[in-house]
């Protein structure tokens, strides 16, 4: 077997240390990158192109899930933190494993135990790891800013700056105070994720803040549509249309 290209993603100086002193006892892994935040570790990445990542979760700037919802290229991920509610999430994107800071080189030792046979394995069932880790986290409390990559830069768009979300096939534009972006996702993710009280589904296709509409007016028989603070018009759904009474009051 050869060895396993392998990056350490961790803003922690002493923890990149200690994993990388653990490592050495491994032939079959091979340390060419680390990281101390997720904007080096997006670079390395799209440049290595490893095998593995050892990936911390709570980094400032960037976390380690909002890097894999940017990720090209998805190796491996084992994930490292001293935060276990997100042991749940993290299985979710199927990593290989999830390591508990401070965890012993018996436990370290099991999880490449699994990197190792998942990578070696010649299950043709078994899904690409790039296709398994391309499903997005479900969160547990409501999104606060939006990553989006846009050429080799990222970008964040707070919430609050969103005016309304447009499906667009595999995709959703996101509408926002100083332009748009799209972004690989579906509308049922930010559904569910966003702040209920600022946004609402008023059709499949799109969701808006409610502070955005100006005003509904009838469209046809039983249709409606939205009109916008900016001017956008937008079809309102009967299920939409509940919705909106709902929030609205009217």
């Amino acid at each position: 077997m050869e060895k396993l290209k392998t990056i350490i993603i961790e803003d922690e100086a002493p923890a990149r240390e200690l994993l990388k002193h653990y490592l050495k006892d491994y032939e079959q892994i091979e340390v060419v990158a680390e990281c101390p935040d997720g904007f080096t570790g997006l670079k390395s990445i799209s440049e290595i192109k490893p095998d593995l990542v050892f990936l911390d979760i709570q980094m400032p700037k960037l976390t380690g899930f909002e890097m894999l919802e940017v990720l090209e290229e998805r190796p491996e991920i084992i994930f490292t933190t001293a935060y276990d509610q997100y042991a749940i999430k993290a299985f979710e994107l199927n990593a290989v494993d999830y390591l508990l800071k401070p965890y012993h080189k018996e436990r370290l030792k099991e999880a490449i135990g699994k990197v190792i046979e998942k990578i070696c394995s010649l299950n043709t069932a078994q899904k690409p790891a790039n296709q398994i880790l391309s499903k997005r986290p479900e969160l547990s409390s409501a999104l606060s800013r939006i990553v989006v990559r846009k050429g080799n830069s990222i970008n964040f768009i707070p919430v609050e700056q969103v005016r309304y979300f447009e499906a667009q096939d595999d995709y959703v534009m996101i509408y926002h105070s100083t332009g748009k972006a799209l972004k690989q996702q579906t509308m049922k993710f930010y559904e569910d994720n966003l702040p209920k009280i600022n946004f609402v589904r008023i059709h499949r296709s799109y969701i808006v803040k409610v502070e955005e509409i100006k005003r509904i007016e009838p469209y046809g028989k039983d249709n409606h549509i939205a009109i916008l603070n900016s001017g956008d018009k937008l079809p309102v759904s009967r299920a939409g249309y509940k919705h909106l009474k709902e929030e609205l009051n009217f």
